[in-house]
């Protein structure tokens, strides 16, 4: 099995595992480490909407904490096609990828499309921008 299956399918059983009883919006996510080893994250709401978890997020921190802090690639599904990150989670893979990072927007047909991190966030706030005492 090739990794972007895996990559999908993983993805997919994240956001069927998504809790999200107020929008009913399920979203998956998994991401692909540097090191080669697959994380997954899916979107967890809360009764007070600015406490949710999106998928990308949660997917990150699950490599953050398996060891990994490089991104190479991260896959979000949902069943809508063009499902793409939000600001703050495309933020936060800047935080751990590059511009050249993979993100893939898939839908539940299985249908897959993939974007450089850099023309979905061209002008993110990066580490250069912050001045250290």
């Amino acid at each position: 099995m090739d990794y972007m299956k895996q990559l999908y399918d993983l993805a997919e059983h994240s956001r069927n595992m998504a809790y999200a009883p107020y929008s009913g919006f399920k979203v998956g996510a998994a991401v692909k480490s540097r090191s080669g080893k697959l994380y997954a994250g899916c979107n967890v709401e809360n009764i007070s909407y600015p406490c949710g978890t999106c998928a990308e997020a949660g997917a990150i921190a699950a490599m953050v904490a398996g060891g990994d802090t490089v991104l190479a690639e991260i896959l979000i599904i949902a069943d809508t096609a063009d499902i793409l990150p939000c600001g703050n989670c495309l933020q936060k893979i800047a935080e751990f990828g590059t511009p050249d990072t993979l993100v893939h927007s898939a839908d539940l047909k299985g249908n897959i499309k993939t974007y450089k991190l850099a023309d979905l966030l061209p002008h993110n706030f990066n580490a250069k921008e912050v001045k250290h005492a």
